[in-house]
């Protein structure tokens, strides 16, 4: 009979950590949408200035491909270091 106690007070548990793991998901997501709409809004201005210092007479294309690959050099530095932050935090 203890043991059937035990298995309900996991029970009670559960549902507020299922709640409490909702909120931190649903607060993930919420944030990764800011940073989508504030990374459009950079996007944009860079691209403005590219066009701005290269008019569409000269090598715009070389600068936009330039643009993309520094970004993409800078996102995956990134990536990777978070990576490795949170490997380093679950080890702990």
């Amino acid at each position: 009979m203890k043991n059937s106690n035990t298995n309900m007070d996991g029970l009670r548990k559960e549902p507020d950590e299922m709640k409490k793991q909702i909120k931190r998901q649903t607060l993930g997501y919420i944030a990764a949408a800011f940073g989508l709409v504030a990374g459009l809004a950079w996007n944009d201005a860079i691209k403005s200035l590219i066009e701005y210092l290269f008019p569409l007479a000269q090598n715009t294309l070389f600068a936009k491909f330039g643009y993309a690959a520094l970004i993409t050099v800078v996102v995956v530095a990134v990536t990777i270091y978070l990576g490795t932050w949170l490997k380093d935090e679950k080890s702990q």
